[in-house]
């Protein structure tokens, strides 16, 4: 029963890790086409679709480079080559309302490279991680704070695939077919490094 408990628990956490981002998620078929006409103004070069672009998603491509385990200055800079490549390769978008995980697998091979280029470096401080607000006034009760604390800290030392495909589906509210083509691997693939991620971070609670 305890551990039914804690699984539980887990699973509430995760599906509140960024509270915003699941409020932005609920009306995907009106985000779908308002990406599709976006996709299409930035097919034309349109510069003022370019901003709006960077407006739309600055914050969670920012969000996505943290939770990965980069610091605030790499996930920065990150955010800024992830909207170059995807002003750069725009033709290669083929479907507009795949504009969201077209983007986000922009931002997970940026990613990746990065952390091929500087394998050997620490890239995150646990201290300073950025923890989602609590509660419409921005506040956490004590207890709950240290919880979500534990589990950021849990979710930042998973191995960096694991971590990719938690942070794609749990966090950024990914469907399991928009995660999949943001990281470039197949829903089977995704679904079963959803499975070693959330096994790994039960651990962890269970020993907490």
């Amino acid at each position: 029963m305890q551990k039914d408990a804690q699984v539980a628990e887990q699973n509430e956490g995760l599906a509140h890790l960024n509270n915003k981002r699941a409020i932005v998620g609920g009306d995907r078929p009106t985000l779908a086409e308002n990406d599709a006409l976006l996709a299409g103004r930035l097919h034309k070069g349109e510069r003022t679709a370019a901003e709006e672009l960077v407006n739309r998603y600055y914050e969670r491509i920012y969000l996505f480079m943290r939770a990965v385990g980069h610091d605030r200055q790499i996930s920065e800079d990150l955010t800024q080559e992830t909207f170059l490549r995807a002003w750069c390769h725009i033709g290669q978008l083929r479907d507009g309302k795949a504009l969201n995980s077209w983007l986000f697998r922009i931002a997970s091979n940026v990613s990746k490279l990065h952390h091929r280029r500087h394998k050997d470096r620490a890239t995150v401080d646990l201290d300073s991680v950025d923890l989602p607000a609590g509660g419409a006034d921005g506040s956490m009760r004590a207890g709950e704070r240290e919880q979500m604390g534990h589990l950021h800290e849990a979710v930042v030392r998973l191995p960096r695939k694991l971590k990719q495909a938690i942070v794609l589906h749990y966090m950024e509210q990914l469907t399991i077919a928009e995660a999949a083509e943001a990281a470039g691997i197949r829903q089977g693939t995704l679904k079963s490094r959803l499975n070693r991620g959330l096994e790994a971070l039960r651990r962890e609670v269970a020993d907490e």
